[in-house]
């Protein structure tokens, strides 16, 4: 007999009263078991609906299932600012970046395939013996795996007879007992280089040729090196091979000296410890687990494949086991489509009697891999090491994992899953999410990309704008309603009504006339023996499929190459025939958050707080009581408000429930102590400055010229809706990387290179406008800019376009076309081109 559904199972998520950040009590109905997409301008309010109201709501109330012991060992959620939320499924969020993995990390561990082919190889493998013979596959492995005890994996040679102990699924870990013992399963060795500890040669040790003495704490160690006998003021190379060997090697023995202090004063030290040029960087890796100061001494060592592994991160004795005639590392450095190619042949060379433990295990192999191939990962290996992988990338595997778990009745909430995705990757993506839909989940998505809001069930707009000016829904409705809708922001940019280029186009024989900033990569991941070139003072953009070969070129190779000329240092090794032109310097901008606590602020990063300072400082007020700009910090105990110390929040342990985050009672958010805010400059406190927004600042502080000119850079960038004391951590990606622009502006850039990673993240096309000028005020600075991108809007408004592939992987690594975006749509090489053709066209540029 047939269920009989009841009339009454709700339709929708009903959610009243929404007061998360900017969101103004809001009220919607978001579809259930439908693809439903939120956008609006960056900034609005989509990631509070989605992230701080559907997810944390969501997970909280699944955890709230939880029994107490196991709620308190996961990172729970505090309750989310909603007066109520309805018929809300359990929620599992994929966020905009992914954690970056560690250096243990591969494919293999990330999909966690590689543990189904460790189990794979310990219990379908065929084992070597200690006499060397090889021993074909056995049910008797499988067999003594499950044994206890001292007979647990001991099989017997039926060439020699003896009996040996064969390899487990736990041998075959390369973070435990299969580590290489030469690198300790990272498959790289790093080593301190003499040339990168002397950099310039020409210099004196007085002057500051041995780099690793600058290092914190080391400066006097130039003075014990002088008291040892060393002629400090002759050139390194100059000084005779003793010499320069005890500079570099020399042993810790003490030595009387005198070390002059910054002040002018003398310290004497009878027992001075003389470190060495390689010892300063050993010493100082072994006492810090920074990470900011390990990146800083990792510019002292080279790091190179291991020779005893060759980079495949086992131990050598794994080797001898084999599948068909494969290693483990061999697998594992096959491409995903290679790997599913070759489960069939590890089936047929398999006895009879082994067939169905094969087709338990392999089938677990192809049910890891199948959804990354799916997401278009084919050319992945599972030895690609985690932390070079590309935001897309990560994203994908993410995504694959949760695909693979067949889940029903759950709601996705996606932040921005196109980032980093080439045009035709988000047609995969598509996809992928139409099948967690039709596995009968909800889907929640927060993105931009326009033909992926074209394909969605339906689309809720939050705005109009940004900051104080959103948080309220502009449109909802399906893709042709929202077409139709004259109130849409996006509607304009599906229908292909909207203004695409919002910059002139420079003509093609003008292009390289500033001159050609070139260089040549020889030998790295997928790129062999390839020259690119950028003109100089122009808008260049490197597109091409996630994998192509772009942070390899870029990230890997010219910036690297551009860094160590400007300090007379080798260079990356790869790296040759680096032309440059009139360019010394590289600002690097990316969409990493800013700061790491609530202590950064908008203030605080663009500078504006400094000026601030000074300008309370100078009142008669603060002049009366004698108190300088350091008065004027939240970050100092003087200033700070005594029970939050600056924070203007306080956090409250509810033993078994997530902890509570509170307005400080005391300061009521302000951060400062009282008598901090009783100083006014025209009536207000350093508090109320800090609680205006860009905009409403900007006439408070004309006739005070440092304050102005910054408001004035982030009122053009955009950003006028941002409040001055607002916490740079919880910006979005679009909004963090103008921010990181402030420094940049108002000044000659002829010299620098400004290179953007994925500019276009987080940000609505309408942002991209905003982008695109900033982009054009840098120009017209006399800065170069280099984008690595894949949204169509950024490749329109290109001057020039380095289009790499013609895929990703063992496919990509190929300049495929270059040129104006005219010329990179018109050729039929370029899969990029092939999309921006389109993109033009429906914008009806010619």
């Amino acid at each position: 007999m047939p269920i009989q559904h009841r009339e009454t199972i709700p339709t929708v998520i009903e959610v009243r009263g929404a007061h998360v950040h900017n969101l103004k009590n809001l009220n919607v109905n978001i579809p259930l078991n439908a693809f439903v997409v939120l956008t609006g301008l960056s900034g609005s309010g989509k990631s509070s609906l989605a992230m701080g109201v559907l997810y944390a709501e969501g997970a909280r109330r699944y955890l709230n299932a939880l029994s107490t012991y196991t709620r308190r060992r996961i990172s729970q959620v505090e309750k989310a600012d909603v007066d109520s939320v309805r018929y809300l499924p359990s929620a599992l969020a994929l966020r905009q970046r992914p954690t970056v993995p560690s250096i243990r990390s591969t494919v293999g561990t990330m999909t966690e395939s590689l543990n189904v082919l460790r189990l794979i190889f310990s219990r379908l493998g065929s084992p070597r013996c200690p006499n060397g013979h090889q021993i074909p596959p056995t049910i008797a492995i499988s067999h003594a795996m499950d044994l206890t005890g001292e007979q647990m994996g001991k099989i017997t040679c039926p060439v020699c007879g003896v009996v040996f102990e064969a390899f487990s699924a736990e041998d075959f870990a390369f973070n435990a007992e299969g580590a290489c013992p030469t690198c300790d399963g990272t498959g790289t060795v790093r080593q301190i280089k003499a040339d990168l500890l002397i950099p310039d040669p020409t210099k004196t040790l007085r002057e500051g040729a041995v780099a690793s003495w600058h290092l914190p704490g080391r400066t006097f160690v130039i003075n014990i090196a002088q008291a040892a006998g060393i002629d400090i003021d002759t050139p390194f190379q100059d000084l005779s091979k003793k010499d320069q060997d005890f500079v570099l090697h020399g042993p810790r023995n003490e030595y009387e000296t005198d070390i002059p202090s910054k002040t002018g004063r003398v310290f004497h030290m009878d027992h001075a410890v003389y470190e060495n040029a390689f010892n300063a960087v050993e010493d100082s890796m072994k006492s810090t687990t920074n990470e900011r100061t390990i990146k800083q001494l990792n510019r002292f060592y080279s790091f190179d494949v291991c020779p005893t592994c060759h980079g495949s991160r086992f131990k050598p004795e794994l080797m001898t086991q084999l599948l068909v005639d494969k290693n483990i590392a061999q697998i594992s450095d096959m491409t995903l489509t290679e790997l599913a190619d070759f489960i069939p042949k590890v089936k047929a060379w398999l006895p009879a009697n082994m067939q169905s433990l094969a087709d338990n295990l392999l089938g677990e192999l192809t049910d890891s891999l199948q959804p990354m191939i799916d997401l278009g990962l084919d050319y992945l290996t599972l030895s690609r090491a985690g932390n070079t992988l590309s935001t897309g990338e990560l994203q994908r595997i993410q995504l694959g994992r949760t695909l693979r778990s067949q889940t029903t009745g759950v709601l996705y909430v996606l932040d921005e899953p196109s980032v980093g995705l080439h045009p035709a990757n988000v047609d995969g993506l598509i996809k992928v999410l139409r099948s967690l839909v039709s596995q009968g989940n909800s889907l929640v998505v927060v993105d931009h990309d326009e033909s992926l809001i074209a394909a969605a069930d339906y689309v809720i707009e939050i705005g109009p704008g940004a900051g104080a000016e959103g948080g309220t829904i502009v449109d909802q409705g399906t893709v042709p309603e929202i077409e139709a809708s004259p109130k849409s922001l996006i509607g304009p940019f599906l229908t292909g009504k909207a203004q695409l280029r919002t910059r002139a186009v420079m003509p093609e024989k003008e292009l390289f006339k500033e001159g050609t900033l070139a260089l040549h990569i020889t030998d790295r991941f997928n790129i062999k023996d390839l020259t690119a070139q950028f003109p100089i003072g122009r808008f260049n953009v490197v597109s091409g499929f996630s994998g192509a070969g772009k942070s390899t070129l870029i990230l890997d190779g010219l910036i690297p190459a551009i860094q160590a000329k400007g300090q007379h240092r080798p260079g990356p090794k790869f790296v040759t025939n680096l032309k440059t032109g009139p360019i010394k310097n590289v600002v690097t901008v990316n969409s990493v958050p800013i700061g790491k606590n609530s202590r950064s602020t908008v203030a605080t990063y663009s500078g504006i707080l400094d000026s601030l300072r000074k300008l309370y400082a100078r009142t008669p007020e603060a002049k009366k009581r004698h108190w300088t700009a350091s008065r004027f910090s939240y970050n100092v105990k003087d200033g700070a408000c005594p029970t939050c110390h600056g924070t203007g929040t306080i956090s409250l342990d509810i033993q078994y429930l997530p902890d509570m985050v509170e307005v400080c009672p005391t300061c009521h958010g302000k951060r400062y102590a009282q008598d901090t805010l009783e100083v006014k400059w025209h009536g207000m406190s350093i508090a109320d400055a800090l609680d205006l927004s860009v905009e409403a600042a900007l006439p408070v502080f004309k006739k005070v010229p440092s304050i102005e000119r910054i408001l004035g850079y982030l009122e053009d960038m955009g950003l006028g809706y941002l409040i001055l004391g607002e916490s740079t951590p919880m910006l979005s990606g679009g909004e963090a990387q103008r921010l990181k622009l402030i420094s940049s502006m108002g000044h000659s850039q002829k010299d620098t290179l400004f290179v953007f990673d994925e500019p276009s993240v987080g940000l609505h096309p309408l942002d991209i406008q905003v982008l695109v000028k900033v982009f054009d005020q840098l120009i017209q600075s006399g800065a170069t800019i280099i984008a690595i991108e894949h949204d169509l809007d950024v490749l329109s408004n290109a001057d020039y376009i380095v289009d790499m592939g013609p895929k990703g992987g063992i496919h990509g690594g190929q300049i495929v076309a270059t040129g104006t975006p005219k010329e990179v749509a018109a050729d039929p090489n370029s899969i990029t081109g092939h999309y921006l053709k389109e993109h033009l066209k429906q914008f009806g540029v010619k």
